[in-house]
C-alpha cells in the first residue's frame, strides 16, 4: 500500500532565521534602538506562517496600516486576528498590550508639573490620551498662576462625532481643584481639527463664566492625529 503523504507544515520562527537576522540577537548586540518596528513586533509574535517569516509577517501588518504603530493601536483584538493569518488571540493581546505600555511610558516621561507655554505644549501633553480613540472625549487641564499643570481630568466621553459637556461640571471641578486657570481639550476622531458650532458655543460659554468667577480661561484645544486647533492661536477667545 502506498503511504499517504501529508503536506509539510513549516513555520519560520525567529530561531529559523540566519543569526544576523534574528531580532533578539541584534537587540543583545546593538540594543533595541537598532531594530526596525517589524523586528520589535517579531519578538512579540515569535513565529510566522508557512512560507512567511515572522519578520515578514510583522512588516506586512505594518504595511497594511501605513507603517504607523498608532494605527495598529486603534485596532481591537478581533481586528488583528481576523485580518492576519498567524495572529491568534494571544498574539493580538501581546501586541496591543505592548502598544498600550508604550503609550503609558510616553506619559510617564513628562515632568510631574509641566508648564504650558503654548498650544503646541498642550497638544504634546494630551495627544497620547486622545489621538488613538474612535470616540470623543472631553478633558480639562487645571493650572496654577505660573501655568504649571496641576491636574488633567476627563470630563466626559461621547460618541464618534460629539460628547455632551455640562459647563457647570467643568466650573465646579475647576473650583474644587483651586485652579487659577483652565484649558479644555477634546478630540476629533475624524481627523478634522476645525471646531463645530457646538465647540464654539461651549467655548464662549466657559470663557464668559470663568471671567465671572476669577478663573483664567486659557485655551480650548481640539486634538486629532493630524494636528490640533487652538482657539487662542486663532484669536477666538472673546
Amino acid at each position: 500500500m502506498e503511504q499517504k503523504k501529508f503536506p509539510m507544515t513549516y513555520t519560520r520562527a525567529i530561531k529559523d532565521l540566519a543569526i544576523d537576522d534574528r531580532p533578539r540577537e541584534k537587540a543583545l548586540k546593538n540594543g533595541f534602538q537598532s531594530l526596525s518596528s517589524a523586528e520589535l513586533l517579531a519578538i512579540l509574535v515569535g513565529s510566522g506562517t508557512h512560507g512567511e517569516s515572522v519578520v515578514d509577517l510583522c512588516q506586512r501588518i505594518l504595511n497594511t496600516f501605513d507603517n504607523k504603530l498608532n494605527n495598529i493601536a486603534k485596532l481591537s483584538i478581533k481586528d488583528l486576528t481576523k485580518q492576519f493569518k498567524g495572529i491568534g488571540t494571544v498574539r493580538a493581546i501581546t501586541i496591543l498590550a505592548a502598544l498600550e505600555l508604550g503609550r503609558r511610558y510616553h506619559s510617564e516621561k513628562l515632568p510631574s508639573r509641566p508648564q504650558v507655554t503654548s498650544s503646541a505644549s498642550v497638544y504634546d501633553y494630551m495627544k497620547m490620551d486622545l489621538i488613538h480613540l474612535h470616540h470623543e472625549e472631553f478633558w480639562m487641564i487645571t493650572l496654577d498662576r505660573a501655568k504649571h499643570i496641576t491636574a488633567k481630568i476627563r470630563i466626559s466621553t461621547g460618541g464618534t462625532h460629539m460628547t455632551a459637556v455640562d459647563p457647570k461640571i467643568i466650573l465646579k471641578t475647576a473650583i474644587d481643584h483651586l485652579a487659577e486657570g483652565i484649558i479644555i481639550v477634546h478630540n476629533h476622531p475624524s481627523g478634522n481639527n476645525y471646531p463645530s458650532d457646538n465647540d464654539d458655543a461651549i467655548t464662549t460659554q466657559l470663557h464668559k463664566s470663568c471671567s465671572v468667577i476669577g478663573i483664567e480661561f486659557v485655551d480650548h484645544v481640539i486634538v486629532s492625529e493630524t494636528g490640533y486647533y487652538s482657539y487662542l492661536d486663532n484669536n477666538r477667545l472673546r
